[in-house]
């Protein structure tokens, strides 16, 4: 995905709108292609929209996608549905699945699956027009996103109805998201809070970092328990409070314990070369279109996760943490 950084000149004098400061520079892109291709705009690390006013020193970062096709085509790729009535399709993810099209995937993605499993036709692309417009037919039915190696619990929406029923619940904070990970390291405690805001790596721009003591970025808390630890690993369950790009990820850095085979946030494990990203989403707690009563859906544990626990546990012996 291409990035483009700027920093507004300490003589600049007034302000502009941002896509027009944008144009103007040599190196810069038109309005057109900003309004058609961004996936997020940050000035000095906060998202805005283009129409956002830029003045002296201010750290303009984008980053944006090409090649954008005509529509989005419904593909015959099974799926492994947990729950589905006329409102919402719950679907347990496999890993590797990409939730919805994007630069470098505009195929082979869950929409894609959804669009033909709900008998659509194709979704044909907008290049330009409203961003929230543009954005909604990219990602039809979407209301929460896992990353491609995350795998586990995501619910979606057959209707807008029931689309902006579930968004609310989300925005509001007002449902349950569980998810199960194997670490390298142990937690400094047996259940802890962390709470940090989270940036965008200034370092490398396909990473995000948690830092303290700032208003920068945006805030996230997630809650975790170790269940037990072997050896110089942990397996953890995890509770989501806010729901930021890789947070969790990110916070297992922050705390020590990187996610055993995330080639993000990790270093390659010897003993485990061949371990793909250990993070699952193994419990969703969300009321349903037309129901009073919350719904709590879960997922057994993976196969990936098991091979990796038999080896640990074979290997070293079984410790609790302290609280």
């Amino acid at each position: 995905m291409p990035f483009f950084s700027a920093k507004v000149p300490a003589d600049f004098e007034g302000q502009i709108r941002l896509d027009k400061y944008i144009a103007s520079l040599p190196n810069g892109m038109n309005r057109s292609k900003l309004k058609s291709g961004i996936t997020e705009l940050l000035v000095n690390a906060k998202k805005v929209k283009i129409s956002q006013k830029v003045k002296a020193g201010d750290q303009i970062d984008i980053s944006w996608e090409d090649n954008i096709p005509d529509n989005i085509e419904p593909e015959n790729i099974p799926l492994n549905i947990i729950y589905e009535d006329e409102n919402v399709t719950v679907v347990n993810k496999e890993q590797g699945m990409v939730t919805h099209p994007a630069c470098g995937n505009w195929n082979g993605t869950l929409v894609n699956a959804l669009l033909y499993h709900w008998g659509r036709e194709a979704i044909v692309q907008l290049k330009e027009g409203l961003d929230s417009e543009i954005l909604e037919r990219r990602r039809p039915g979407i209301v929460h996103r896992l990353d491609k190696e995350t795998s586990g619990i995501i619910i979606t929406a057959k209707n807008r109805d029931a689309e902006e029923f579930l968004q609310k619940q989300f925005k509001d904070k007002t449902l349950q998201k569980e998810y199960i990970l194997i670490v390298t390291g142990r937690p400094p405690k047996r259940t802890g809070d962390i709470r940090t805001q989270i940036i965008r790596d200034p370092k490398n721009r396909h990473r995000f970092k948690a830092v303290i003591d700032t208003q920068e970025g945006k805030f996230a808390r997630t809650l975790y328990h170790c269940i037990a630890s072997y050896g110089n690993y942990s397996l953890i369950r995890v509770r989501l409070k806010t729901g930021r790009t890789h947070q969790i990820r990110v916070h297992m850095k922050y705390l020590g314990c990187p996610i055993l085979g995330d080639s993000v946030y990790n270093k390659p494990d010897s003993n485990f070369p061949d371990a793909t990203l250990m993070l699952h989403s193994v419990q969703l707690k969300i009321r349903l279109p037309g129901q009073d009563e919350y719904k709590t859906f879960r997922t057994e544990t993976p196969e990936r996760f098991k091979i990796i626990e038999k080896k640990l546990k074979a290997k070293y012996p079984k410790t609790i943490l302290s609280k």
